[in-house]
């Protein structure tokens, strides 16, 4: 007998190389996606000009960003999270800012995009990408983490709007693809021991079993032997010895320097 629903993913358009450049814009989950993988090694670029959550902001983001980057810098695969459909206005420019800066809250006007505002911005960020790497491969994900001060009804609506238009994009570009993170903690890790202190965002296991599926669908089998051979080198560097200046374990971490560079040499982008 089954007690959990599993969310069926299928495999992504595209498979992620072993130690491959990856950027990742967004909310904070992508903050935790871009960590695991750093601790795979990957070279990773995340949230260059700090946490984005709404489709305008992460578009601004590449805007900045990608113009600095020589052309050979520009990553294939790319995450865009999504956290909200919520965004603020400066009054007396009328832009959407992607960070108050603490000013007071009377300059700004908070207002709420539409589906169609969204998949503009969506296809902006496509069409922007594209120009600076042809073989780009987006994954776009909508952020599990619910809004508290929307009401929790508010931070449906929200998360509803966000999902409608990443559907819409994925349906009309080939580069584009889905990864589903919200569902993944909505529907399998429904029970709120996968969830922080805070009842809101998700806890590292759960992070970790998110990671795990994203690996089942999007790594190249390659990639996951990279994986693989990278595991037992990380526990080891991780380990913490109880005499750290014997010559035993002085031994230990020279044996397993060794291994990092000759995996180094084996996956020449590989960062540790």
């Amino acid at each position: 007998m089954e007690f959990r629903t599993q969310v069926e993913i299928r495999k992504s358009r595209f498979e992620i190389l072993p130690c491959e450049p990856v950027l990742l814009v967004g909310s904070c989950f992508a903050d935790g996606v871009g960590r695991r993988f750093r601790d795979e090694g990957f070279p990773v670029t995340v949230n260059p000009y700090g946490t984005m959550y709404n489709p305008v902001s992460v578009l601004h983001t590449l805007q900045r960003w990608l113009p600095l980057q020589a052309a050979a810098d520009v990553p294939r695969i790319v995450f865009l999270t999504l956290g909200t459909n919520h965004v603020y206005r400066l009054k007396e420019t009328g832009e959407i800012v992607d960070n108050c800066e603490k000013r007071p809250q009377a300059l700004f006007q908070e207002e709420v995009l539409s589906m169609d505002d969204c998949l503009q911005a969506l296809r902006q960020i496509l069409t922007l990408l594209s120009q600076y790497r042809a073989d780009v491969q987006v994954v776009f994900t909508v952020s599990p983490i619910r809004y508290r001060k929307y009401g929790y009804h508010g931070s449906q609506l929200s998360k509803a709007v966000l999902l409608l238009a990443v559907d819409k994009i994925v349906n009309e570009n080939e580069h584009a693809d889905y990864f589903p993170a919200y569902e993944l903690l909505m529907d399998e890790l429904r029970d709120y021991r996968f969830y922080a202190a805070d009842m809101l965002h998700p806890s590292e296991q759960a992070v970790d079993y998110v990671w795990e599926r994203l690996m089942d669908a999007c790594f190249s089998l390659q990639a996951r032997q990279f994986v693989e051979e990278w595991r037992p080198l990380k526990l080891a560097l991780a380990h913490k010895p109880y005499h750290p200046d014997s010559e035993e374990y002085q031994h230990f971490v020279a044996k397993t320097m060794l291994k990092v560079s000759e995996l180094r040499k084996k996956y020449p982008t590989f960062v540790l």
